[in-house]
């Protein structure tokens, strides 16, 4: 059974200080999620609080990218995709008539399995690409330049390319470039990061990395992490969400869920009886 680490309490930035660590920044209720007829996620009831990693874990297929890709509305650029249900971030009902998807993607960024830095860009235009994609105004380039460096120093990227900004992106190794775009989305300030198996395609110091990186950015904003590994959920996450064809089994504090689980089934996958 993987050693638990118990979480610091959490020291807010100024821009957070309204919200507390207990405070509920997103809810899924009752939320389905369809490719054509087949219904991939059956009514799940989520709640993710501000400050802290949610962590989402089961076998492969059980719906857990299924699950992120609905709180940011990618699920519905998928053609035939559907969702049923709600999901409220910051109090409002995103799936609701009339609101922009692309507002939302701004609001909610998201980070896949596979690092994708822009290829024909520098390290320092993949981090404004984010912002101009955040639909703010553009500062002046020295506003700019304060912006790129702040998100490379919360992604911890900062001291290792500072001296290569200019450089492209794909010149620097998997584990950097996967940090680029924990940095570019976090350049336009999103009020949630998504993170779809971060370490997944990574070695294991970069994986150390990541999660390093993770836990640190926790104390701003909340986190929703993918993994298909329950070592690092335990390592990473204030909560775990365990979910089973397309359903939430449970749903507890990662220390209670992997030391004493409630529901048989949780506790026949995180002792390897299956998955």
């Amino acid at each position: 059974m993987p050693a638990i680490k118990v979480p610091p309490t959490a020291s807010p930035d100024s821009e957070r200080r309204a919200h507390g660590r207990d405070e509920i920044r997103v809810e899924l209720r009752k939320l389905s999620a369809f490719y054509g007829d087949t219904r991939a996620v059956h009514e799940i009831a989520i709640d993710i609080r501000d400050r802290q990693v949610t962590a989402l874990i089961g076998p492969s297929g059980c719906g857990k990218s299924t699950v992120l890709r609905c709180i940011n509305r990618m699920h519905e650029t998928v053609a035939g995709a559907r969702v049923e249900g709600h999901v409220i971030v910051d109090g409002q009902d995103i799936y609701a008539r009339g609101v922009n998807a692309i507002a939302v993607r701004r609001r909610v960024g998201m980070v896949f399995q596979r690092p994708t830095p822009f290829p024909t860009l520098s390290i320092r235009d993949n981090v404004v690409a984010g912002l101009r994609g955040s639909g703010r105004p553009m500062p002046a380039r020295a506003g700019v330049d304060e912006i790129v460096e702040r998100a490379l120093r919360r992604a911890a990227l900062w001291e290792e390319v500072k001296d290569r900004l200019k450089e492209s992106a794909v010149g620097i190794s998997g584990g950097q470039q996967q940090r680029l775009c924990i940095a570019r989305a976090l350049s336009c300030d999103p009020d949630v990061l998504l993170l779809d198996e971060p370490t997944a395609s990574l070695d294991p110091v970069s994986t150390q990395k990541v999660e390093e990186l993770v836990y640190e950015l926790r104390k701003d904003i909340p986190v929703v992490i993918v993994t298909h590994n329950m070592q690092q959920a335990a390592r990473v996450s204030d909560r775990t969400a365990f979910l089973l064809g397309g359903e939430l089994v449970e749903l507890s504090p990662t220390s209670t869920l992997f030391t004493t689980p409630v529901d048989p089934r949780t506790e026949a996958y995180i002792t390897g009886r299956f998955g």
